[in-house]
Order: structure tokens, then sequence, then C-alpha cells
């Protein structure tokens, strides 16, 4: 049986193989139902003004430094409702443990998940509890599944939108147009590089925390700031996932500067050692956003208000004359940003 016949590491990292998969197979179950629908193939889905999203976490290690995987399947769920313009409400708890896991890790689990869903304002309401014979699973899997509401900054957001187009009623792909900003709420691949100098046998250590948060009050914020056109967290893949997607489902171009995208130096240290792309790197903590010109100062303003923003910049804007994603080299040229075939670290989130 070949490559092609089975399921590997690849189909699960966020890249061009997992978006075959979903595309493949997965696209079979699509009826268009919702207003935001799986059609859609975002992170989350609207039915009836409410969004829904749900997540799987398999991170190793599971603590790490700055967050662990409870703090990680809160903030995940929390975030992909809020990237849909979407108000966090109410999340379930689903966790299969393997027989033999220490009691103290999962106190020290649940625990760091109370004070997630604290931070995030929301409520854990339902959940199921599995265990697997020991050898048979790793230690842990969460699964989180969320609600959320329609807040009125929303809808403040789209009426200052209606200036100058027609958008979605939520933030999606769809609503970009050319001139719009591309924004970055921070230093990327922090929460990748701190899961590999948490593993054993890497051979290098930085000292980088995780940037792993619930941006649910932050995308409240910038939404009565207006402008926003779409916002997504660069997860699995990074940021060359996340502006291939925006530009494939806009059917316009993106350009970005590479000097203008914020990294820190002990991250872009880390990642010339290993060899690896930051664009790709994963991110548990940052948004990117689409905003209408007009509204770019004060976006960033309202960014740099909030620790979660401080480092927030503008890294590029949409283009109707180019294809996909092009990156300004430092050094003045120019480099086409392919989607990734997938993160080249699993089980980072």
């Amino acid at each position: 049986m070949s490559n092609k016949d089975i399921i590997t590491l690849l189909h699960g990292a966020g890249g061009s193989y997992m978006h075959s998969l979903i595309k493949n197979v997965f696209m079979k179950l699509n009826d268009n139902y919702g207003e935001v629908g799986l059609e859609m193939l975002d992170d989350a889905a609207v039915i009836n003004d409410t969004v829904i999203s749900t997540d799987s976490f398999i991170v190793r290690p599971i603590f790490f430094k700055g967050g662990d995987i409870g703090r990680l399947s809160v903030s995940g769920t929390v975030n992909d409702i809020a990237m849909m313009g979407g108000n966090p409400i109410a999340l379930s708890l689903a966790i299969v443990m393997e027989e033999g896991f220490p009691l103290s890790d999962l106190e020290k689990i649940v625990d760091s998940i109370k004070k997630t869903a604290e931070e995030a304002d929301v409520h854990i309401v339902t959940g199921d509890t599995k265990v697997m014979e020991k050898g048979s699973l790793d230690k842990i899997i969460i699964n989180t599944s969320g609600i959320g509401n329609r807040p009125p900054q929303l809808d403040y957001n789209i009426n200052t939108l209606r200036k100058n187009r027609q958008p979605s009623r939520w933030l999606v792909p769809t609503n970009l147009r050319p001139g719009d900003k591309i924004i970055v709420s921070g230093t990327i691949g922090d929460h990748e590089i701190s899961i590999l100098s948490s593993r054993e046998g890497i051979g290098f250590e930085a000292n980088v925390k995780s940037d792993v948060a619930p941006l649910n009050k932050l995308m409240l914020k910038l939404l009565e700031v207006g402008g926003i056109a779409d916002a997504k967290d660069p997860t699995r893949g990074g940021l060359a996932d996340l502006l291939n997607d925006w530009s494939e489902k806009s059917g316009l171009g993106i350009y970005i500067k590479e000097e203008d995208i914020p990294v820190r130096e002990e991250v872009r240290a880390a990642v010339e050692f290993l060899g690896m792309d930051i664009l790709e790197l994963s991110n548990e903590g940052k948004v990117v956003l689409a905003v209408s010109p007009e509204y770019e100062k004060d976006v960033l303003e309202e960014l740099h208000s909030d620790p979660l923003g401080k480092y927030a910049t503008t890294i590029g804007e949409v283009r109707k004359d180019i294809s996909g994603v092009i990156m300004e080299t430092v050094i003045g040229g120019q480099r086409y940003v392919g989607r990734p075939i997938g993160s080249p670290v699993p089980r980072i989130c």
C-alpha cells in the first residue's frame, strides 16, 4: 500500500496534504447548510446567528514553556469562534486518557482549563471522559467544542465596511478587497519554537514562551473600531497557509514585506539553526487581520493598547494585479510564498 492510500502525519499538519484530504474526503458531507457552512472550509460555522466550532488537541509535550494542553484547548476553540466575529459563550470538554495517566497531571490540566476559561469569560457546560488501555494512546487527547453569539460590535464593524463594499455579515475571506491592509497582532513563530525547545532530544534550547492565549476580548475591541474584513489565527501552517487561504478564497493577490514581519530574535535564531521557514510556523495567540485602509491607523492603535497586540504591525496589502502570495525580501527581491505541504513539526497543537 502506497502513501497515497494511507493517512500520514502530513494529513493533519495544516498544509496542502490536509486541505486535499478535507476537499476529497470530508467535503462529501457538505450540504450547504448554515449561513457560513462546511463549504467555506473555515475554522467555525454559523447557523441562525450562532457560531459553532470544534477542535482536538494532541500537543506533545503536554506541559510546555508558556502553557499546557489545557490552556491550549480552551484558547484554540475560543479563538476559532472569535475569528468569525462571534462572541464565545460556552464550551464542551471531552478528555481521553491513557491508563496510568498521573492524577496530579490531570488536576494541573483541569486547573489550567478553569483559569483560561475565566480569562476568556466562557463556561464549561458539558463534557465526556474516556480511558484507553496503556500503550494505545500517548497520554491524553482533549477535544473542545464551543458556541458563541453575534455581538453588537460585529454589526458596527460591518456598517463601517459598507461605505465601500457589500460584505458578508461575518468575518470571511470573500470580504477582502484590493487595498486592504494585512496586519499581524505580534511576533510570529513563538508557539512552535516553544514546543520544539520543550521536547527532549531536539538538541537546542530557546528562551521562548508559547503565545497561547484567548483572543476573544481583543477581537471585540477591534470590531468596535471597525473596518475589519476578515480575521484568522495563524495556527497549523502558519502565516503562509493563512495568506494562501485568503488569496484562494477571495481571488485576489496578497503582497507582504519580509522586513515588516515581527519576529523575536530568539525565534529567528532557532529558525536559522533548524533550517525552518518562519512563515510556516504555528502560533496560538496571534491574529492576522485584513483591514480597510482608512481604519488601519485606528486598528493598530487599539492593538498597541492591549498586551496581546503590543507588537502589532502592518505587513502588507491585498492586491488585484498579482496572483497568490508574494513577499518582498529584505534584500529587495520577490519570493512566491506557496501553501506549505504541512507543518514541519507534528503534534504542535
